[in-house]
């Protein structure tokens, strides 16, 4: 695939932290930060409380899959919901079931009637919320910040979660290592953890809110939102590049924190307060990672930044699976912090750019999806192999696997330079004067636009249109042609058909500024005084029997 071009600095580009100034994203920042160190305390504690429940290295690795496997079947549906809902009720709603489920596990946990299976299920259920808070949490940034401070303020909340990253694990393993059993100790980090959900609900209640696509169509329905975004990601090109790259990266890098309890229990042999001080040097790693960020990629492309970091993933496997040496295991995960926070944040930054408002948190799910299915499968496939071999084996496994796809995979190029304008055509189009009105589920609808063409513009003219041909079919079309009569060859004919009359107007209320330079190149080629010609038909069902 060609290179594309993105970028997320610029020598004019607003201060790093200049999101904070606005109240509304500093608050939710704040919380938020407060209801990530919870929820690292809680990964930390559970696992360790898997670890002290079952020697079974697949059944501790299963926590991490408990985890990710919710985001890998609801990410997209998330998506969708986020895109035609209220997204502030649905965070309200969500934040609401995760504070449910982690109470419920914190009074199983302290009195003492936690069993592997319940630990698995609640933590599966926790991460349910947090799968379809996911999309939306991250689809409000754009509506919190001006466009131009985007990308600093989705490296600012990088660098808030991997603060967190940083500073819970070692609170949970400090607060299980405090007490005389690990489940007393890690009931109460459960519990710390619900209470932590409430600061974030209290400020999604207070903000007001001001979305930033607002259509005066009829609201999409669950399945034709699920389809439209579909369509959408199928006829994006940069977006489909950008998956194969989050999940050939997710899917080795998932054996680090599947096996780290596996390794500091057995390798290094330390407790609950050792393990989690070595998954904060994660964390720690990433938040230097993020400092370093806005300067890494003045001297680096994505493509780059992603390839880096995968070779520095292999060498820290490598390390976990020979060295027992705490020292070397402590510098390879500060380094594979840093790696993981460039790469995530890198790649998070291109798909938010890279789409327009309408589709954005289908898209933001769809990167959740398949992020959080290289986690998943990964998981089970480095404890499954741990289980029936070896750890060694299993870390060394995926550190060999970095190393064979990290150069298959970069064929699959992300932007580079600036990113397109995704901003609404301004003004919106007016629906089509018709002397009969449809009703809006009527269809489909057969659209036909006709060009007057030279006939020594027709190579460029093809090589223009069948460009547009991609922002019909991203946009509603579910059918796109273009036709030369040959009875008078300088008459072309574009047509494209959408399932529904409404569904015609959503295609004309989506088009973007980038969209419409598209659409103008094609009509450079058009001769007449008057625009191309356009006729809208609805398919003609049997009647009157």
């Amino acid at each position: 695939m060609q290179p594309q071009t993105l970028t997320t600095s610029a020598p004019d580009a607003p201060s790093a932290w200049a999101p904070l100034r606005t109240p509304a994203f500093r608050n939710l920042w704040l919380a938020a930060i407060v209801s990530n160190t919870g929820g690292w305390m809680q990964d930390t504690a559970g696992t360790w409380l898997m670890a002290s429940l079952t020697a079974s290295p697949l059944l501790i690795a299963l926590m991490q899959t408990a985890a990710s496997l919710p985001a890998l079947f609801l990410g997209f549906v998330s998506g969708a919901t986020a895109d035609i809902f209220d997204r502030r009720r649905l965070l309200v709603f969500w934040q609401s079931w995760m504070l449910t489920s982690v109470a419920i596990l914190a009074a199983l946990t302290l009195a003492g009637i936690v069993s592997p299976w319940t630990l698995l299920s609640l933590t599966f259920l926790l991460n349910i919320g947090n799968a379809l808070n996911g999309p939306a949490w991250q689809a409000i940034v754009p509506e919190l910040v001006a466009r131009e401070e985007l990308p600093e303020a989705v490296a600012i909340n990088s660098a808030g979660f991997n603060l967190t990253r940083a500073v819970g694990p070692a609170l949970g393993g400090i607060m299980v290592a405090a007490f005389a059993t690990a489940v007393r100790g890690a009931g109460l980090v459960f519990l710390l953890n619900a209470a932590s959900f409430v600061g974030v609900i209290i400020v999604l209640y207070m903000w007001k809110r001001k979305a930033m696509f607002k259509s005066a169509l009829p609201a999409e329905r669950l399945a034709g939102s699920v389809r439209a975004g579909f369509r959408y990601i199928l006829h994006a090109p940069p977006l489909q590049a950008t998956f194969v790259r989050v999940f050939a990266f997710t899917l080795f890098a998932s054996a680090v924190w599947a096996l780290l309890a596996v390794v500091a229990q057995q390798n290094l042999h330390q407790g609950a307060l050792g393990y989690g001080l070595l998954n904060g040097c994660l964390g720690v790693g990433a938040v230097g990672g993020a400092i370093m960020l806005p300067r890494v990629r003045k001297r680096l492309d994505a493509n780059q930044i992603v390839f880096i970091s995968s070779g520095v993933f292999a060498v820290t496997l490598t390390i976990l699976a020979f060295l027992h040496n705490e020292a070397a295991v402590v510098v390879s995960l500060l380094a594979a912090g840093a790696a993981w926070t460039s790469t995530t944040s890198t790649l998070n930054v291109s798909v938010q750019l890279c789409v327009p408002a309408w589709v954005q948190a289908r898209a933001l799910g769809a990167y959740q999806t398949i992020f959080w299915a290289g986690m998943a499968l990964g998981s089970w496939a480095w404890g499954d192999i741990a289980e029936h071999f070896v750890t060694r084996n299993a870390l060394l496994a995926a550190a060999v696997g970095f190393a064979v796809t990290a150069p298959l995979v970069s064929r699959f190029q992300l932007w580079r330079g600036a990113p397109p304008n995704m901003s609404p055509f301004q003004p919106p189009r007016a629906a089509p004067a018709v002397e009969m009105q449809p009703d809006p589920d009527d269809g489909p609808v057969l659209v036909s636009i006709e060009y007057r063409v030279d006939p020594e513009d027709y190579e460029a003219f093809t090589r223009a249109i069948h460009r547009l041909r991609t922002v019909r079919l991203r946009d509603g079309a579910s059918r796109w042609g273009v036709f030369r009569d040959t009875a008078r060859p300088e008459r072309v004919v574009e047509q494209f058909v959408t399932e529904s009359w409404v569904e015609f107007l959503r295609e004309r209320e989506r088009l973007t500024e980038s969209d419409r330079k598209v659409r103008d190149r094609v009509r450079r080629y058009h001769r007449g005084d008057e625009p191309p010609k356009a006729s809208f038909m609805i398919y003609a069902r049997e009647v009157g029997r």
